[in-house]
């Protein structure tokens, strides 16, 4: 069965973090996921967390665009880096942001220049035991310029790569804005999947609150057999503790 995580940055964004993390156990969490851990007390972190009885699911990977081939050293260390840290406090996936589009660089040798990175930096992802999530993200809405957009282009990254530790991080959200017919896309790719993020459309606010009808897509990707993590990376409208309580009740289904 799929486990749910908050991502506290965005959900009781108003409290302390150690806050942020007791209030998601209570409204039912199995783990939570941040961002970038550099600004972060990990050490605080991992102690509410271990308070709290919930698991620490997933952090960003790097700050170095993989999408440039002359800085593929850069992003390599910084996933290492990643790796090192996400050891240390036992976060178990790691979400990897490719970049900006290099305007003076064919798309081709971008594609490719992902795929370098990751295949040096897999084995020992291999041997931490922590996945690397590869994130397509929109670009009409949130993320103007980003290079990886589709669900196929992802896929192709992590089968090209082809370790164990590397996979593909579906966004709902995302993936409608850039290209729809989510619960079809998201079953396709069940087995290519490390991670999924849920929010709403437009707004990026909780389940229920816009387009998507995640009763159905939830009930899909649960029967389709995925047992991962499904992470609330949106802006509640209502009560905080209510939208978590409701993923919560649709995983249950």
């Amino acid at each position: 069965m799929a486990d749910l995580s908050v991502c506290i940055e965005m959900v009781f964004a108003d409290l302390p973090i150690e806050e942020r993390i007791e209030r998601a156990a209570a409204a039912g969490a199995d783990a939570i996921e941040f961002w970038g851990w550099r600004d972060k007390d990990l050490n605080a972190i991992a102690d509410a967390c271990a308070a709290a009885d919930v698991d620490i699911a997933a952090m960003l990977g790097s700050d170095a665009p993989l999408t440039d081939p002359t800085g593929t050293d850069a992003a390599v260390h910084d996933l290492e880096r990643s790796i090192e840290v996400a050891t240390e406090i036992g976060c178990s996936n790691l979400i990897v942001t490719v970049g900006q589009e290099q305007g003076d660089v064919d798309r081709e040798a971008q594609h490719d220049s992902i795929v370098e990175a990751l295949s040096r930096v897999a084995p020992i992802a291999e041997d931490a035991g922590i996945a690397l999530g590869v994130e397509p993200l929109n670009t009409a809405v949130d993320h103007p310029g980003y290079y990886l957009t589709s669900t196929a282009e992802g896929r192709e990254i992590v089968r090209e790569v082809d370790s164990t530790a590397v996979g593909l991080l579906f966004d709902v959200y995302h993936q409608q804005i850039t290209e729809g017919d989510v619960t079809r896309s998201l079953t396709n790719a069940i087995g290519d999947l490390t991670y999924v993020h849920v929010a709403d459309n437009p707004g990026r606010n909780e389940p229920g609150t816009g387009e998507l009808n995640y009763d159905t897509i939830l009930s899909a990707l649960v029967e389709a057999g995925y047992d991962g993590y499904v992470g609330c990376e949106f802006s509640p409208i209502s009560d905080d503790s209510k939208a978590v309580e409701r993923c919560r009740e649709l995983l249950a289904g």
